[in-house]
Order: C-alpha cells, then structure tokens, then sequence
C-alpha cells in the first residue's frame, strides 16, 4: 500500500452528451406513475381476494 499522497485530476465539467443513452430515457410524470403504482395496487388487492375465496369454507 502507498504511503504516498497523488493529486487526483476531477473532471468538473462533466455534462451529459446527447448520444449518452440517459439522454433517450423520457422523465415519466408523477401521474403516469401514481396510475402504474393504483393499477399495481388493484392488481394486488384482486390476487389477495380471490385467495381468501379459495380458501374460504363453504361447507359450514
């Protein structure tokens, strides 16, 4: 292991390039991803119901 101290060289004018494959990625809005995460939800709640009905009793 070095001892010795090396000045590091940071590249502080670091941009985004327009062919960097962040750039093509579109910013989602806050309502296309409250409706993924409600249809999620609903698609949750509908699986957990129909377990209950199938495990439900129905000779009582």
């Amino acid at each position: 292991m070095s001892t010795d101290k090396e000045e590091l060289d940071l590249d502080d004018d670091f941009t985004a390039s327009e062919d960097s494959p962040a750039a093509d990625v579109p910013v989602e809005t806050a309502k296309t991803n409250l409706s993924k995460r409600r249809t999620i939800d609903n698609l949750l709640e509908e699986r957990r119901l129909q377990k209950q009905l199938a495990d439900y009793d129905f000779d009582l």
